[in-house]
């Protein structure tokens, strides 16, 4: 028996109030209503008795599960760590007190651009000034809580079309009193040969927005100079790895390390896979977690990922070529 992780990472609902760009849940076939059932949850939950970090994360947005807050404070009473990525769109004042008061540990907030303009070509679907002042509800219920908790961050996923703008919106997240941005890269090219054809689209857009193609003196420039703005305002900027490092060895401990489920129970090998018709180790609310782990299916995914010849879904992975 292979002892389970003690991070898990959970997709609370498979379907989203927005078309983002490079995002696999606007190709999916799934019929809303996508939600996770709340005795699943639990029932997952229940299955890792060491679990210590729970992600509530993946194609789809969290804050759109009717019971999505029960779900925190469910995880929080246990002990675990909780964190949660949003787009950031659906926080009222009441949603924005009650997440403060949840429990949750990190939250994370999706903006990819310093205007309206470049943000709202991405995030199709999105306000810019809708979703500022949602994350402003956030920060002043925080601080009228008296709380140091959640830590709010931004995310912004770094493309050609805003790679300019990224001092400008570290400026911007000063301004607004986040305590982090975190930049991160596209993170799967999703070149393997049997991607589902629906998702041809966004594999096309991955190619064209990639900065691993962009000019390296120029992503050093735009680096630098968001590096020197987050120094002088004294926000916490988290850079990616802008170039393909043929140095380094590829490698990932994903499917050692972290289990990730989609909102119906399909076990995922990471959450770079993003989608079960990409790739599944099974159901764990059918078959059982510690079954799961241990089954053949598990194992000869990390034994193909320990090779020369890896699964050809990771061979172009952000993380497993450590550029994400």
């Amino acid at each position: 028996m292979i002892a389970l992780p003690d991070f898990v990472q959970i997709e609370p609902v498979g379907h989203c109030n927005l078309r983002c760009r490079m995002c696999p849940v606007q190709f999916r076939t799934d019929a809303p209503p996508a939600f996770m059932e709340y005795a699943a949850f639990t029932s997952l939950i229940d299955q890792f008795p060491a679990m210590k970090r729970l992600q509530l994360q993946g194609l789809g947005e969290p804050f759109m599960h009717p019971q999505f807050l029960q779900m925190v404070r469910y995880a929080a009473s246990r002990g675990i760590e909780v964190s949660v990525n949003t787009n950031l769109t659906l926080i009222t004042p009441r949603i924005a007190r009650e997440t403060i008061a949840s429990g949750l540990a990190y939250l994370y907030g999706s903006i990819d651009g310093a205007t309206p303009g470049t943000y709202e070509a991405i995030r199709l679907g999105a306000n810019f000034a809708k979703v500022t002042r949602n994350l402003r509800r956030l920060l002043d219920a925080r601080r009228d809580a008296g709380s140091a908790s959640p830590l709010i961050a931004l995310v912004y996923v770094l493309m050609r079309r805003n790679l300019a703008e990224l001092p400008a919106f570290v400026e911007l997240a000063g301004g607004w009193g986040v305590d982090t941005v975190n930049v991160q890269n596209l993170c799967h090219d999703f070149g393997e040969s049997t991607l589902p054809p629906h998702y041809r689209p966004m594999r096309e857009f991955v190619e064209e927005e990639t900065i691993l193609n962009e000019d390296p003196e120029r992503v050093d420039a735009v680096f630098s100079a968001a590096k020197r703005i987050a120094e002088r305002i004294g926000i916490e900027l988290h850079l990616p790895n802008a170039q393909r490092n043929v140095m380094r060895k590829p490698g990932c401990s994903w499917p050692w390390n972290g289990a990730y489920f989609s909102f119906t129970g399909e076990a995922m090998p990471c959450c770079m896979v993003a989608t079960p018709d990409r790739a599944s180790m099974g159901n764990a609310l059918d078959e059982g977690v510690q079954r799961l782990w241990d089954g053949e299916r598990y194992s000869a995914f990390r034994d193909a990922l320990e090779s020369d010849t890896p699964p050809e879904i990771c061979r172009t992975c952000a993380v497993y070529n450590g550029t994400f």
